[in-house]
């Protein structure tokens, strides 16, 4: 368990086909709603949900697998794409949230958080966009080889032996101001086993490379309907020293949403609410505000 202090939260749970999924539910208002990728978990948003809950209802869920939710094995639970924008619609309509949804997303939650999203544009009313990926690997880019090792033998026994999806991301995610020794253990503490670990290691295992691949389906999907997303309002906040989620990733986000405020982070890396909090949770909170005073 993360000290009280790191992680001031009263977490709740809820029942989604037969597994326990842990979320924050802070404060009340318009919903926040906060989609985590892959190492990290809500501990990722803790600050944001602080700055933002005393006029905003902030939800942050942990994936199964991932932070204090359940993690079960494959015989139980499906660890794809398609499964975990079922737990997101699942969680969301059992909170009753409909309408009015601000969308916050990093890493893999950004697909997650898309794919509901344009399956459901109309409960959308903004989108935070923080190094993550709505499309397929660009063709200007190549698999980064860190996660091509973790699709291995050798690198599927390093991340569940070792913890080394994890542990590489909390020392290599920050470059402006590397975390703390604290900070570090606190990412890591959900994944303190074998057993425990299944979730880092599904998570890059579905990342679809081509056709055949499970998941490949609803990124195709997403990728040519965020279309219908075009309209909403935008911030996108990026950390350019992010060796996947890089320049071509952001380059791809502005060519379909033209519109969209553009904050670029030269000496940031992936892990952006981290490098740069004292500038992004600002930016989140005056872009959150403007659309409620001039829409609300």
């Amino acid at each position: 368990m993360v000290s009280h202090e790191l992680y001031p939260f009263e977490g709740q749970y809820k029942d989604i086909g037969g597994h326990r999924l842990h979320y924050l539910d802070e404060g009340s208002g318009e919903p926040v709603v906060m989609v985590h990728g892959n190492p990290t978990w809500s501990f990722y948003y803790r600050n944001l949900v602080l700055a933002l809950r005393d006029r905003y209802r902030c939800i942050a869920p942990d994936h199964i697998g991932c932070g204090y939710s359940d993690k079960p094995g494959d015989e139980s639970y499906s660890y794809t794409l398609e499964q975990r924008v079922a737990d997101l619609e699942a969680l969301l309509d059992g909170l009753e949230i409909t309408e009015n949804i601000n969308l916050v997303v990093h890493d893999w939650g950004g697909m997650i958080g898309m794919a509901y999203a344009t399956k459901y544009p109309e409960r959308i009313k903004s989108l935070t966009v923080l190094n993550t990926s709505a499309f397929q690997l660009p063709e200007s880019k190549s698999f980064p080889w860190p996660l091509w090792l973790c699709r291995t033998p050798l690198g599927a026994f390093l991340v569940r032996g070792f913890n080394g999806f994890s542990a590489v991301a909390s020392h290599e995610c920050c470059k402006r101001n590397p975390m703390s020794k604290e900070l570090r253990m606190a990412y890591r503490a959900p994944y303190n086993s074998w057993k425990n670990r299944i979730a880092t290691l599904r998570f890059v295992q579905d990342i679809p490379l081509r056709k055949g691949d499970p998941s490949y389906p609803e990124v195709h999907r997403v990728e040519t309907s965020v279309g219908v997303l075009t309209d909403k309002p935008m911030l996108i906040c990026w950390g350019l020293k992010d060796f996947v989620f890089d320049k071509h990733f952001l380059a791809r986000w502005e060519k379909e949403f033209p519109k969209a405020e553009v904050h670029r982070y030269d000496d940031c890396g992936h892990y952006i609410l981290e490098d740069a909090s004292d500038e992004v949770i600002p930016l989140i909170q005056t872009f959150l505000d403007g659309r409620r005073i001039s829409h609300g």
